[in-house]
């Protein structure tokens, strides 16, 4: 899953949100004339399916953050639950590593932030520990063999036909992404035309200039871990709005049988489970359609954060081609312990350069980080940490799966529809925060809400329940200055000049005819 953007938001120490253990025998299965007693147990198996036999109320199928999620609600209720996991461990996307050249690190999903409150409620009942990322300092925008510097979350630009650009592509997304339903995408009024649409198609209408364009593509693959000509426009678009807007954005066979079913797992894995009775066409084809991102999750540790000595925060913006990293963050303990700068290798870079060794990998991120930063001392690491997750064949890729152009409108309101007792939960059928932890809870509680309403035990409107806002993350909302809301777009100024030229032309002509009297006066 994605990191948290826009705005630094704490780390989530300690990865996964529940622990593997063994399955315990099944108790008797009731009369069939009496409800089933709420033995509220909840168990997960790892691969084999050790010890796991008989009934319970629901099978859930994928033991990462939803699937525990919607486990967990379930067992509260009362409910027998067994968790599958084709790992040897839980915690699907999210993935922490411990050894002592790192402490502790999450190569996986790691960083929540404001208005992601279910993944913060679920962490502070966990005991799970947060903290806040470091953001002090100067920022680094890197393009064209070329530093600057900057301070928030948008690079600045001393062109000014590239700020418009910027501008007017963040502008764009909010203001399209505001006409889009976030429960379904699909009835927005212009909908089918922006699934017909590529995001590299909407960016080359909205950008004008190569800089803008360069960089609202890195927007995409970093946000996305896709390409814009990969990605259908709307989704792209909705994938924004659910996430609260572009600066918020800135995650049954071999055991048990169940009564009902939680498929927890990416859409395109389920094409490797055998159904009978068999899909609904629809659905079948929905999940042949729906590709994961490509990233590779880079850690490198340092003697001593020589960044901060600068005044840099270690996070940088990279647009070039040699470069293997496209965005990172300061990813140093908050005690100052283990020195290290994050960095995602995106989308097609990722794809390319899986077949280099790790050791050639590491030597290519030092170098561009010395490039980018213009400090030698990023040579000189003391260890290297990476996550493949192209090579994960459990989850596919990462952060997420993505829609093509023209599935969304054609397939998009099934992925969330029940197939009989088999209920559907995972980050991508979430309504906020899709793709991300916060998106995983919110589609897993809301799963298992499902089958409680079919059961009988709650009501149709307890099923969508809405989260209340973090007490010790609470969200700030953002403000946009006059001119980012009416400064015209690079090629709309072109054409405001162009007018004012010609029409100061016409009336200085109509002048000098006048005085020289050419012209005909009453």
């Amino acid at each position: 899953m994605p990191t948290g953007r826009g705005e630094a938001g704490p780390a989530l120490r300690g990865g996964a949100l529940g622990r593997r253990g063994r399955a315990l025998p099944a108790e008797p299965e009731p009369e069939p004339e009496q409800e089933p007693e709420a033995r509220g147990g909840m168990e997960t198996t790892g691969p084999g399916g050790s010890g796991v036999a008989g009934s319970y109320d629901v099978v859930v199928v994928g033991g990462g953050i939803s699937g525990l999620s919607a486990a967990k609600l379930l067992s509260e209720s009362g409910l027998s639950v067994v968790v599958l996991e084709a790992r040897n461990r839980v915690g699907g996307r999210t993935f922490t590593i411990r050894n002592k050249h790192v402490g502790y690190v999450d190569v996986g999903g790691a960083y929540v932030g404001p208005t992601q409150n279910r993944i913060l409620r679920l962490a502070k009942e966990l005991g799970i520990e947060t903290y806040k990322v470091n953001i002090d300092g100067y920022a680094i925008h890197y393009r064209a063999g070329k530093s600057r510097h900057f301070v928030g979350i948008r690079p600045s630009t001393w062109n000014p036909f590239v700020y418009l650009d910027y501008n007017n592509f963040w502008r764009t997304l909010d203001k399209f992404g505001k006409e889009i339903p976030l429960e379904a995408p699909w009835d927005a009024p212009h909908a089918e035309e922006w699934d017909k649409m590529t995001m590299k198609e909407l960016i080359n209408k909205t950008c004008w200039t190569k800089a803008g364009k360069e960089f609202a593509t890195l927007f995409v693959n970093v946000n996305v871990t896709s390409e814009p000509h990969e990605v259908s426009a709307l989704w792209f678009l909705w994938y924004v709005r659910q996430c609260g807007g572009t600066s918020r954005i800135f995650s049954v066979t071999n055991g048990g049988q169940g009564k009902y079913v939680i498929s927890a797992i990416p859409p395109i894995l389920t094409t490797k489970i055998h159904y009978n009775p068999e899909l609904p066409p629809k659905r079948n084809q929905l999940i042949q359609r729906m590709p994961m991102g490509s990233v590779i999750k880079c850690m490198m540790y340092y003697k001593e954060a020589f960044w901060e000595k600068k005044g840099c925060s270690a996070a940088l913006f990279i647009e070039d081609e040699e470069c293997p990293i496209g965005i990172t963050m300061d990813d140093t303990k908050p005690d100052g312990s283990f020195p290290a700068i994050m960095g995602f290798i995106l989308t097609r870079k990722a794809v390319k350069l899986a077949s280099l060794t790790k050791e050639e990998r590491k030597k290519k991120i030092c170098e561009s980080y010395a490039k980018a930063m213009g400090m030698e001392e990023a040579l000189h690491p003391v260890h290297y940490e990476e996550k493949n997750w192209t090579m994960e064949q459990y989850s596919g890729g990462c952060y997420t799966a993505y829609f093509p152009p023209g599935i969304m409108y054609s397939y998009g309101r099934i992925i969330r529809q029940p197939v009989d007792r088999i209920y559907f939960a995972g980050t991508e059928t979430a309504t906020q925060w899709s793709g991300y932890m916060e998106g995983a809870v919110q589609a897993g509680e809301r799963a298992a809400r499902e089958i409680l309403h079919r059961m009988g035990k709650i009501s149709e409107n307890e099923i969508w329940m809405p989260e209340p806002e973090s007490k010790d993350v609470p969200s700030r909302p953002f403000t946009t200055t006059f001119w980012e809301r009416n400064l015209p777009s690079a090629p709309g100024l072109l054409c405001l000049l162009g007018n004012t030229v010609f029409f100061t032309s016409v009336a200085a002509a109509g002048l000098f005819a006048y005085k020289k009297g050419l012209l005909i006066r009453n």
